[in-house]
């Protein structure tokens, strides 16, 4: 009999009995990239555009808060100016200021009784312990609760009583807005308006007149008050 031929070439390895069977050789497959590396180029962009509107976010309020700064100092600097001119202005009004008639030599004791003083109105001397507050009377006040006003500073304006309505609320507004102003009525005065301070008195034509401004300026808690720094209020607000 003859024998059977053998295949050439490499015969085929046996698997044992119960195991796996070899798989085939893996058959490459087209590179497939995640996701992720898809959406890197828009991550890119939308993390630069944040960058940006952060920056620009940052630039905006530099911008709002070097123009609020600059918008204070230009107030600063204008309010430091403006009161510069104002008191430049008190300072030549003062220094051109005529017309103050001075008293020395004023007594200054407490007395429970009314004094005759020789000045009308009154510039100075014994007064009353109580002291007039400081603001705006449309009847006559006592002399002595006024000149203890004056020994504390303050500037007694009297004006006549006929004096005009828009006069009279010109004194209203000096003793509203100011401290230590004293106005009241006064009978047969020598002037329609007289300010008085402690030692010093000066007649005016008119509420309106320039001098009177100089002359609170100047007296009202000014170097001639024996009393620095004392209140004017506080005391009485009687009239007669």
């Amino acid at each position: 009999m003859a024998k059977e031929s053998t295949p050439s070439g490499p015969t085929p390895r046996s698997q044992p009995a119960g195991t796996r069977p070899i798989a085939p050789d893996r058959v490459d497959k087209p590179h497939i990239q995640p996701r992720r590396a898809e959406r890197r180029p828009d991550i890119v962009r939308q993390r630069r555009a944040e960058r940006l509107q952060a920056y620009e976010r940052q630039r905006r309020q530099w911008l709002i808060t070097r123009v609020a700064i600059g918008a204070v100092i230009a107030l600063v600097v204008g309010g430091l100016a403006w009161g510069g001119f104002n008191q430049f202005q008190e300072w030549q009004a003062v220094r051109s200021l005529e017309g103050v008639v001075t008293y020395n030599d004023l007594t200054r004791e407490h007395v429970p009784d009314e004094v005759a003083y020789g000045v009308t109105p009154p510039v100075g001397g014994d007064h009353n312990a109580i002291w007039q507050d400081c603001d705006f009377y449309s009847e006559r006040i006592r002399d002595v609760h006024g000149v203890h006003s004056l020994e504390h500073g303050a500037v007694w304006i009297t004006y006549s009583p006929d004096l005009p309505d828009e006069q009279i609320d010109r004194l209203r507004n000096l003793a509203e807005d100011r401290s230590h102003i004293l106005v009241s009525p006064y009978p047969d005065l020598a002037a329609p308006v007289v300010a008085s301070a402690w030692g010093a008195q000066l007649e005016l034509d008119s509420a309106s007149d320039d001098n009177l401004d100089a002359f609170v300026a100047k007296y009202r808690q000014g170097s001639q008050t024996p009393e620095p720094g004392a209140i004017c209020s506080g005391g009485t607000n009687a009239t007669i």
